[in-house]
């Protein structure tokens, strides 16, 4: 039997055994199925070797010196980075009784001495074929979580992960949240008179800047506008900090957009200025799109009060409107009055953040 065809490199096999002999049996079928194979004579030698380099399948004796098989089975089994490893217990105690010690150990098939080299190997390809599934399921989900990342902050990814089918389809909620928009300020300008390669390197410079801090602040980004970036606090998870995060944000955004300024050569970024709106509310949350292609972003009025308070924002000023003030205790502001924003028909509470 080879297993070279099936798999897309060799299997990497652990074997443990005191006798030299049943080794180099083990070690001989396995090599020629085209397996890479280590061996340990005792139990300690093997639980570090399965903890140095995890293989893809464990052989264990049961009776070896320093740690016998079933102990080193269940370490192998408790132990995060070694727990889905295939064990097969390989020994000459044959009796019902070591069979369901070593399932109550953890492991994954139980062969009694002597054995049949054609049962040993379909065992071992059964099993890491299972092994193979999960690895490759496991690379999926790193995948997934990564893309995730890119959106929201790791605590944020193993909330959705934990329950995709809420989280991932298609359709919303309503919920209360924060609505953060930041925006260069004189940005057109600066694209008029610089070459297009520079605009978008000082365009990546700030808005990998800015998304970091929201992430750092357990915030969901949105998306990108032009020179401009949007982002929620309170989905998909809700805290009663939710506003004042997103007022931290902000003031962390103006501080290293001002440390920027003085970093970049030749003063590039001197012309621009930051604007940033922030405004709470009750919005609907979720998948916006279709099922081939959605958007997890907020819709409703506090969105459109958040982006019109960024747009009267001047650079280096923070504008919340009185909703947000009233959530946070701890933010000084200056009260600049109300004012008709553009689109609504009522005025709007507005406040210039200084300080937390």
């Amino acid at each position: 039997m080879d297993l070279r065809a099936e798999f897309t490199r060799p299997p990497n096999i652990l074997i443990a055994d005191d006798d030299w002999f049943i080794r180099d049996v083990l070690t001989n079928y396995l090599t020629s199925a085209g397996c890479r194979v280590h061996t340990c004579a005792d139990g300690v030698e093997a639980w570090e070797a399965a903890q140095e380099s995890p293989p893809d399948l464990v052989l264990l004796d049961i009776r070896m010196p320093l740690m016998d098989g079933l102990t080193v089975c269940r370490r192998i089994k408790n132990e995060t980075p070694t727990q889905f490893i295939p064990v097969v217990i390989v020994t000459a105690l044959d009796s019902q009784d070591e069979e369901l010690k070593a399932i109550e150990a953890g492991a994954d098939d139980f062969i009694t001495k002597p054995f049949s080299s054609i049962i040993l190997l379909t065992r071992v390809r059964s099993l890491l074929r299972l092994k193979r599934l999960h690895d490759d399921l496991e690379s999926r989900n790193v995948l997934l979580s990564q893309i995730l990342n890119r959106y929201v902050d790791q605590e944020i990814t193993d909330v959705i992960l934990t329950d995709p089918e809420r989280h991932l389809k298609l359709g919303g909620e309503t919920r209360p949240v924060t609505v953060l928009f930041a925006d260069l300020r004189h940005f057109t300008q600066f694209s008029a008179s610089h070459p297009a390669p520079q605009v978008v390197d000082i365009l990546n410079l700030v808005f990998t800047e800015l998304v970091e801090i929201v992430m750092g602040n357990h915030g969901t980004f949105d998306k990108f506008l032009g020179d401009a970036i949007m982002a929620f606090y309170g989905a998909p998870l809700s805290g009663d900090d939710d506003a004042e995060r997103a007022l931290r944000s902000a003031l962390e955004m103006q501080q290293r957009f001002k440390q920027l300024q003085a970093e970049t050569p030749d003063q590039l970024l001197m012309s621009l200025g930051l604007g940033v709106g922030i405004h709470s509310g009750e919005v609907i949350v979720g998948n916006i799109g279709s099922e081939r292609v959605m958007d997890y972003t907020v819709i409703g009025d506090p969105v459109n009060v958040a982006r019109r308070l960024q747009e009267t924002a001047e650079g280096g000023q923070v504008l919340i409107s009185g909703e947000t003030k009233r959530q946070v205790d701890n933010a000084q502001v200056e009260y600049l009055g109300e004012k008709l924003l553009h689109g609504r028909a009522a005025p709007v509470e507005v406040f210039a953040l200084q300080a937390l």
